[in-house]
């Protein structure tokens, strides 16, 4: 049996008090991050395989079904907001865009739809395809990751089980064995999680790797509200030596990102 089916290690849940739940939640909770310190090897591969393919103009694709999709989606949604780069990671999930609010019935089971959702952003060899799925067994995520190895893309999997065949199928398996959930086969808990950290891992590694990050602030990122104006203000405070927040922010307003304004004084 698969571990991520396996049934919980807590019984009587129904009978359980509050804080006995959250307690037992936490409790299950606070093993997923030693899991993903294992796995750091396997995501340090994968980083340097998409920095070396972004570097020739490549892209990312998160590719998965239900709740692996919907973490695929909001992780790459982050991207150009946190460092400018639009376009550069494309989070695709069984059922359409619709299936981000509702599932989807029988989406995960086509093994030939996610490549043809794949080849809507004409894909091309220099791109990343990471197929997500905690099973390890989704067929609409296995089946697009073997076509994209046929055509070239580096192909990778983030998933909760040794031995499926998602991690068969592609060349940088990231395996995080989570154990059983804590509600038994509810994967949107501890192998969720796992999944979270790993995307974060992945993205904020390959951003940082690329330049958007200097010391540890986000230079490109964009300014869509006063809490990220002024935290771009004081960036350019700290990186020139401008005293005044008001100089500072009008140079910001003016150059339109932390990088931009900053060189513009170094000039």
């Amino acid at each position: 049996m698969k571990s991520t089916e396996q049934a919980s290690l807590y019984s009587g849940l129904d009978r359980m008090s509050t804080d006995e739940l959250l307690r037992g939640i936490n409790a299950e909770d606070s093993k997923v991050p030693a899991v993903v310190a294992g796995c750091i090897p396997q995501i340090s591969a994968l980083v340097d395989g998409i920095v070396e393919r972004m570097k020739r103009g490549g892209r990312v694709f998160y590719i998965g079904a239900g709740t692996s999709g919907r973490l695929g989606i909001t992780d790459a949604s982050e991207i150009f907001p946190t460092y400018g780069l639009d376009g550069a990671f494309i989070g695709i999930i069984a059922g359409g865009d619709g299936a981000i609010r509702r599932a989807v019935e029988g989406a995960e089971d086509d093994p030939e739809q996610g490549w043809k959702d794949v080849l809507a952003f004409g894909p091309k060899p220099e791109d990343s395809i990471v197929g997500i799925s905690a099973s390890g067994g989704a067929p609409y995520v296995t089946g697009a990751v073997r076509k994209a190895r046929e055509a070239g893309l580096l192909t990778a999997c983030i998933c909760c089980n040794e031995g499926s065949a998602l991690e068969e199928a592609v060349e940088f398996p990231v395996v995080a064995v989570v154990g059983p959930e804590f509600v038994t086969g509810s994967t949107r808990m501890k192998a969720g999680t796992a999944t979270k950290l790993i995307l974060n891992m992945i993205s904020t590694s390959v951003m940082i790797r690329l330049g958007h990050v200097k010391g540890s602030h986000m230079v490109d990122m964009q300014l869509t509200n006063r809490k990220l104006v002024d935290r771009g203000t004081r960036m350019i405070m700290e990186e020139t030596g401008i005293a005044d927040y008001e100089e500072a922010k009008a140079l910001l307003l003016e150059h339109g990102s932390v990088r931009a304004a900053v060189d513009s004084v170094k000039i």
